[in-house]
């Protein structure tokens, strides 16, 4: 079974804490869309492999450590993924970044897709499937569906908000994706969004409501 990993760094539970406010300004909650994201992505990326080579520094000639074969790529559910995105390439300005578009249609609360872009040789790649929330799963299940698809094996998800219904899901339908959560709330309510939650997070990055 995958690993659940939900944070508590101050750090993040602080950002969020600000994020959750109704009175936080579009600008004031986009960029901590991001500052949060790549604060989870640190952790998110603390198994990466690691392999040696020799440089020279200014003194001495030493041995130092770097990321074996740097092939990392983040994925987006579009839209609301894509402000965590950015946050993530301040951290890991080399990835490369693949699109997955999805939306909920408000009387299934189904997810669907509209728009699927990847690197070439995305099967390669570390996978960072990103979306600010994981509610009823849908979207999440659905865009790894279509990664798996193509053969690519080494997914992670990383989410700000989570509702357990939405973990329990995404676990049952991919047990070998691991989960990387900023906060876990309590539950769905009876329209699937997340309580306490913190809104609609696309319309909130963007404006548009």
């Amino acid at each position: 079974m995958s690993k659940v990993i939900v944070m508590d760094h101050p750090l993040i539970q602080h950002k969020i804490g600000i994020m959750r406010e109704k009175t936080t300004s579009t600008k004031e909650f986009r960029n901590l869309v991001a500052e949060v994201a790549m604060l989870i992505c640190y952790e998110a990326t603390r198994e990466l492999p690691l392999s040696e080579k020799e440089i020279e520094t200014p003194l001495v000639r030493t041995t130092v450590k770097e990321i074996a074969g740097k092939k990392l790529c983040i994925v987006p559910i579009l839209r609301a993924g894509l402000h965590m995105a950015d946050g993530i390439l301040n951290l890991i300005p080399s990835a490369k970044v693949g699109h997955i578009g999805m939306y909920r249609n408000e009387e299934t609360l189904e997810p669907v897709e509209y728009f699927c872009k990847l690197p070439q040789d995305a099967a390669e790649r570390e996978i960072f499937v990103v979306d600010p929330m994981l509610a009823t799963g849908g979207s999440s299940i659905a865009a790894i569906r279509r990664l798996k698809d193509r053969d690519i094996k080494h997914i992670h998800f990383l989410c700000l908000i989570a509702a357990p219904e939405g973990v329990q899901a995404l676990q049952e339908a991919h047990p070998d994706v691991d989960i990387f959560i900023g906060a876990m709330d309590e539950r769905l309510n009876e329209h699937g969004y997340i309580l306490p939650g913190l809104g609609d997070a696309g319309d909130r990055i963007y404006g548009t409501k």
